[in-house]
């Protein structure tokens, strides 16, 4: 069946939600999600960081970005970002996003909360569900929204090429095919705007803080159909992931060190300040690299996040979500310290996109964590990303709009064909696979990296690349196996990126190249050298 939109949106987070509301304005929209709304912005404890107060300035946000991203950030980006920043909030708010305000003092005044790397309290926030609540608000607007049709259980497959479907002409992005789950249907999404607004890769590692659903897909389509992709290797481990052998993966918002929590070890010695003198306020890679090697010099198992100087009062107020959660675990953390580890949090790099987020492939747009701007740089400062998602989709929808009014796709298309494939008879290999990709990702390429480490992961990736490939084309497809074919290449352009860095910068620390290099550079992966050297052939 083939399906026709004015855009066509892949992901339904704040950056595809706010997308598809302003693009609603002058067409049809299509938002395609994997499993069911709410996605991974629901799981934003934090909030957005924006110059609200008096007290703050663009200059500020601006610098503290900068120093965040080890030299690599773009400035022009980072400063339309954060200057925009306060009227797209706004937005939220008359959208009917509620954050959190002070209970003394002037009345209408925010609860500005402070992270690690800002130098002023920024953060706007929802207590400690602010991905909740403004899912919440742009959810109810959309489901009211006469243009927007949203399709769950729906999962892409890879982009439709004009060049794949017949067109004479230079290439361009003319939709996507996608996986119905509940109909077991391949059908074709035409549209002259496809938008990846499909999140990041946490799934790739064997310790991450994202959801199930975060497998590169965004970036695994993009590179498939001959997108520029770069800077893979920065990947943010959030220092605080609560550990706990019966607890799936829970994120211990930043929020609460913003708000006083020390980090500890086992015998209540903080130790932060030994690594860097902002202590456990340091931007995330320090922090995430000074518990990493704590824990491998004491062997300890975890370290602990300590914030039961605040009191039982303040912490069932501002972070109700994390309190409730570790109670429910047995944890008291009103007076006991929190277990916590580093886990896979953030992509900081992606589908490369200007500031309107046009990919190098026409008709391709990418906003928020899949795409890749250069305001994060080398590592992204706390809070930034919600800004700009919001930034970005907002920018997107403009140029969008103009470029759908000159370039319709409406001609023909083909159907998805089955060709000889039939289904699995073992599926075991999916799970086994997907389990090593996550283990070995984790044990190589993970906070610090070595040459030797890279290349056992790089020799291994290959090898499982190339069985899912076979498996892909020789059997039915499933939605496993489709995010098992997104996960291993992603791996693989993480693995390839590191490579590529001789040096130590930010997110990427390698024990062979310990020193920062001199000029800051990006680290595009060029498909088709990088297929040459591997006698990989991932194209659509």
């Amino acid at each position: 069946m083939i399906r026709d939109f004015d855009c066509l949106i892949l992901g339904s987070g704040i950056a595809g939600l706010s997308l598809a509301l302003k693009m609603a304005e002058r067409g049809s929209v299509c938002v395609l999600t994997k499993k069911t709304v709410p996605s991974n912005t629901n799981y934003a404890q934090g909030g957005i960081a924006c110059v609200t107060s008096k007290e703050d300035s663009f200059q500020l946000h601006v610098e503290d970005t900068l120093d965040a991203g080890a030299g690599l950030c773009d400035e022009a980006v980072v400063r339309q970002v954060v200057a925009e920043g306060p009227e797209r909030v706004e937005e939220l708010i008359q959208r009917g996003v509620r954050f959190s305000q002070r209970e003394q003092g002037s009345a209408g005044e925010y609860d500005l909360g402070k992270e690690g790397g800002h130098s002023k309290r920024r953060v706007l926030h929802a207590k400690d569900m602010t991905g909740r609540e403004i899912e919440r608000a742009l959810l109810d607007a959309v489901d009211t929204h006469p243009n927007i049709t949203v399709l769950e259980n729906s999962v892409a497959i890879d982009l439709l090429r004009s060049d794949k479907a017949g067109w004479a002409g230079p290439r361009r992005c003319l939709g996507v095919y996608a996986l119905d789950k509940q109909r077991n249907k391949i059908d074709v999404y035409r549209s002259p705007v496809t938008v990846l607004a499909t999140g990041g890769c946490g799934k790739c590692y064997l310790y991450t803080t994202n959801p199930d659903i975060a497998t590169g897909d965004g970036v695994a389509m993009a590179y498939r159909a001959g997108a520029r992709v770069a800077n893979m290797e920065f990947i943010q481990f959030h220092p605080t992931c609560l550990y706990h052998p019966f607890a799936k993966s829970f994120l211990i918002s930043e929020a609460l060190r913003g708000e006083g929590a020390v980090l500890v070890d086992k015998a209540g010695q903080s130790f932060a300040e030994n690594y860097d003198p902002r202590g456990s306020l340091a931007p995330r890679d320090i922090v995430a690299r000074a518990i990493d090697a704590e824990m491998k010099k004491t062997g300890a198992e975890c370290v602990y996040l300590d914030i039961t100087a605040k009191g039982r009062a303040f912490l069932e107020n501002r972070f109700p979500a994390i309190e409730q959660f570790c109670s429910n675990l047995g944890i008291d953390i009103a007076t006991q310290p929190i277990p916590v580890v580093p886990a896979a949090h953030y992509q900081c790099g992606g589908v490369w996109v200007d500031m309107d987020g046009r990919s190098s492939l026409p008709g391709l747009y990418a906003i928020g964590e899949v795409a890749c701007t250069g305001l994060h740089g080398a590592n992204r400062l706390a809070s930034n990303s919600l800004l700009e998602a919001l930034v970005l989709a907002h920018r997107c929808g403009i140029s969008a709009q103009a470029w759908a009014r000159e370039n319709p796709a409406r001609q023909a298309v083909a159907e998805w064909e089955k060709g000889n494939a039939s289904d699995a008879d073992e599926l075991v290999v999916i799970t086994h696979n997907w389990k090593e990709i996550r283990q070995l990702m984790w044990d190589y390429v993970g906070i610090v990296r070595t040459n030797k480490r890279l290349q056992r992961a790089e020799s291994r990736l290959e090898l499982l690349i190339r069985e899912t490939q076979d498996f892909y084309w020789n059997f039915t497809v499933t939605a496993d196996l489709l995010e098992l074919r997104n996960l291993s290449l992603v791996s693989w352009l993480i693995v390839q990126s590191a490579l590529l860095r001789k040096e130590s910068r930010g997110l990427h620390y390698s024990l062979d190249y310990p020193a920062l290099r001199a000029k800051a550079e990006h680290t595009f992966l060029d498909k088709s050298i990088l297929e040459s050297e591997s006698g990989l052939d991932v194209t659509i």
